[in-house]
This record gives C-alpha cells, sequence and structure tokens, in this order.
C-alpha cells in the first residue's frame, strides 16, 4: 500500500511512525508533514487546506489511501475532493466533519440521537452569554461553537472571565458559543473507527489539559497523556459504544452524512452517569501518541477497511499489554504568544533510551553551517516552530515503567524557555 498523511503535527508523526512498521505499507508520504516525519516518509510541500491540491497529489502518486489527521483540513472538505477523485480517504466529509466544526450542531445529533450529554445554551449576544451563565451558574463553561484548536474551551468559577470569553468569541464574524452546565467527574478519551455503519472502538486514553501541573493555569491543546486507565469501570467501552457511538454514526448516516473515519468521544465520567463532553473529528492529539503504540493489529489494513466500508470484516483489534506516556514539551510563553526558532538538542539521546520514542509538533529546519551537534538534520538545525514542540513517548510494562521511560528522554532533550508538565499519569501510575 502507497498511503498519504496530510497534517503537521504530532498526531500525523505518531500515524506515520505506526504506518511506517506495518509490512504492508510500501510508501510512505506526508503533506506538508514535519521534519520528524521526514525520517519516515517523502514530504510533499502541499497546502493542507487545499482539497484539490491533496487529490491531484494523491492521484499523481497512485495513493491507496489517503489518512486526513487534523480537524481543519476536515471541516475544509479535503476528504470530499480526494474522494471525488476516486482514492479511499479516511476521514469524514466535510459535512460530517461538523460534529467537530459547529459545537451547536454536535448537541443537535446528540439530541436527535438520545446521547447524554450537558444540557446546552447556544448563544449569539453577550446578552444571551450572561442569560445563560445565570441559568447555569458556576461553575461555569463556554465553548467556542467553532474550531479554536483546543483552545476555545473556558470552564470558571469567575462569570466575569466566562463572560468575557463568551464576548470574545461572539463578537467574531458569526461567531457563537454554546453555555452548557458544569460536567463533574474524571475525563476519559475514546476513539471509535467508523465506516459509516460498522463502529469498532481502540482503547480509552486520558489527556492533560492545563499548562501546568495539578491541573493549573489556562487551557491548551493537551500537555500529555497515558493509557491504559487502571481506573475505569469495566463495561466502560461497550457503554460507550451502545449509548454514544452506535446512536451517532446512524444518526449521521439518516442524515444522508455518513461518518467515515474516527470518532472522538470525550467522555465525563459523572455522579450521574456517563456524558459526551464533546466529539471531535479525527484522531485526539496527544491521545493518539499513546494509544497507537499499544495496538498490535497492523494499522494500515485497519483504516483502509474504514475507508471503504468493511470494518465489520475485520477480526478484533489486538492490543499490546504494555503501557504509554507522552508527554508533551512546549515552547516559551506557550499557550500564549510563544517563541520560535530555538535550537532543539538531544533527541537522538532520548529515543537510545529503552522504550523511548519523540514525535515531532511544532519544529522546522533552520539552515546553519556551524555546528555539529545532534539537531542537524541534513546539514540544518532542527528549531522550534509552534506551540508544543514534541511529544516524547515512553512504553513500558505498566504506567509507572512508561512514565519513567517518558521522563527519562524529556530530560535528555534542550531547548531553551521549554516547559512541560511533571504529573502525567502520576496518580494513575500510583494506583
Amino acid at each position: 500500500m502507497k498511503i498519504l498523511v496530510v497534517g503537521t503535527g504530532a498526531r500525523e508523526h505518531a500515524l506515520v511512525r505506526a504506518l511506517s512498521l506495518d509490512p504492508a505499507v510500501t510508501a510512505l508520504h506526508a503533506a506538508p508533514g514535519n521534519p520528524g516525519i521526514g525520517a519516515l516518509a517523502t514530504l510533499h510541500a502541499v497546502d493542507q487546506l487545499d482539497g484539490a491540491a491533496v487529490a491531484a497529489l494523491a492521484t499523481e502518486l497512485g495513493a491507496d489511501l489517503v489518512v486526513v489527521g487534523p480537524e481543519a483540513p476536515l471541516v475544509a472538505g479535503v476528504a470530499d475532493a480526494v474522494r471525488a477523485a476516486g482514492i479511499p480517504v479516511f476521514g469524514p466529509s466535510a459535512d460530517a466533519a461538523r460534529l467537530e466544526g459547529s459545537k451547536a450542531f454536535a448537541k443537535e445529533v446528540m439530541a436527535a440521537a438520545g446521547v447524554p450529554t450537558a444540557e446546552p445554551r447556544v448563544a449569539s449576544t453577550v446578552d444571551e452569554v450572561a442569560a445563560a451563565l445565570d441559568a447555569f451558574g458556576a461553575p461555569y463553561v463556554v465553548k467556542e461553537d467553532g474550531l479554536a484548536a483546543g483552545k476555545g474551551v473556558v470552564v470558571t468559577d469567575d462569570r466575569a472571565v466566562a463572560l468575557e470569553h463568551g464576548r470574545a468569541c461572539v463578537e467574531k464574524e458569526g461567531g457563537r458559543v454554546v453555555v452548557e452546565e458544569y460536567l463533574d467527574g474524571p475525563e476519559v478519551s475514546l476513539f471509535v473507527l467508523s465506516d459509516g455503519a460498522s463502529v469498532v472502538p481502540l482503547v480509552p486514553a486520558q489527556d492533560f489539559k492545563r499548562a501546568l501541573d495539578g491541573d493549573a493555569g489556562p487551557n491548551t491543546g493537551g500537555m500529555g497523556a497515558y493509557s491504559p486507565l487502571p481506573w475505569v469501570p469495566e463495561g466502560l467501552v461497550d457503554e460507550v459504544l451502545d449509548l454514544v457511538a452506535r446512536p451517532t454514526v446512524d444518526e449521521m448516516a439518516r442524515r444522508g452524512t455518513p461518518f467515515v473515519g474516527v470518532l472522538y468521544c470525550g467522555l465525563a465520567l459523572t455522579s450521574k452517569g456517563t456524558r459526551v463532553v464533546e466529539f471531535n473529528a479525527r484522531f485526539g492529539d496527544p491521545e493518539t501518541q499513546v494509544v497507537l503504540p499499544r495496538l498490535a493489529t497492523p494499522l494500515a489494513g485497519v483504516l483502509l477497511a474504514a475507508a471503504t466500508g468493511t470494518l465489520a470484516d475485520l477480526p478484533p483489534l489486538e492490543w499490546r499489554d504494555e503501557a504509554a506516556v507522552t508527554v508533551v514539551v512546549a515552547s516559551h510563553g506557550y499557550p500564549g504568544t510563544v517563541r520560535g526558532g530555538d535550537p532543539i538538542i538531544g533527541i537522538e539521546d532520548a529515543e537510545s533510551l529503552p522504550g523511548v520514542h519523540v514525535l515531532h509538533a511544532g519544529t522546522a529546519l533552520r539552515q546553519n553551517p556551524a555546528g555539529d551537534d545532534d539537531s542537524q538534520v541534513d546539514g540544518a538545525h532542527l528549531v522550534s516552530n509552534g506551540g508544543r514542540v514534541l511529544s516524547v513517548v515512553g512504553v513500558g510494562a505498566d504506567l509507572a515503567a512508561a512514565r519513567e521511560a517518558a521522563y527519562a528522554g524529556v530530560e535528555q532533550i534542550e531547548l531553551a524557555g521549554s516547559h512541560h508538565r511533571t504529573d502525567i499519569a502520576a496518580a494513575a501510575a500510583a494506583l
């Protein structure tokens, strides 16, 4: 199989890495990719939001499968363009990707499908936001309706902060927010593959959205993740399939917009039962980085089955017993104004440790002939180029071992001004 992966981040690097380990994959391409992905796949300087260009590239390559990683290309209709070219694609249509592209639409689908979720109110004016905040009371939950790179949600006890976030969102052109009741209890991420009719679950993971230890600081796109979750109730996956995934996929098919790809179910295990916090229309980042290392079944055939409507024919997925932990190394200033261009050193040293691999997220190559450190790639120096720069992944016999490996890898990385959380999976590993 020749496979083209669309995207630039650590999620896409994780997908490319897993595909590179699949003996059925004969050629890997990425558009536009990143320096880490470039070590495993041929990179192509194509705009990931340009469906026609991606489809043309896939046709030129003779790709057997296109995997669209991020949400923005999906919402922009890149998967539609590739499908129109007659090439199997893993990723929903623009219409189906509205499950992530509009939180209001997702709530509408959940209501029609009877999926348990937080009670919402959609607001498009400041007065409507204020009324919704007062109706629900603290803690206040305000979500920007559209895509916000994982940072469009505010959860706070401070009404003024909540109202200001709502104001900033609704004052944008066409801006709306969803204000909803607060869901108590721990959160779980579960990816469910769908071919539009059948669903196949992966294993649960948990991510850490706040910037600082102890879940302090501002919301981010995710600072780390781990899998498995020793504290999750037995039977949770089956419950989510029955109450959430199947009804949602069935409802999307009923609407004439079948969902093909991965439905990311963000869940809260509340005192009143399991509730959906959010849907995403793609693999989660950083959860993908810990789920895929645990998958023993070769990935390419699974994604192709979803893309071609044959998931029901697959044997059950096989999983390794090992645990995985990923720690995100973020740039100076993240999640606010970040500083780019800082040299990154130590990735080779990190990957020389047992059970450690490093995935690139916000990296770039800068030509600089001087110097001979291990940050060089083909004569260029690796530098930071984004907020979340690297995902350092540790795999071990259990969470404690995986966590030890991940943090041993982080210790080898040198990036001026960077920061990371020190408590990823700490509580779970102590169970």
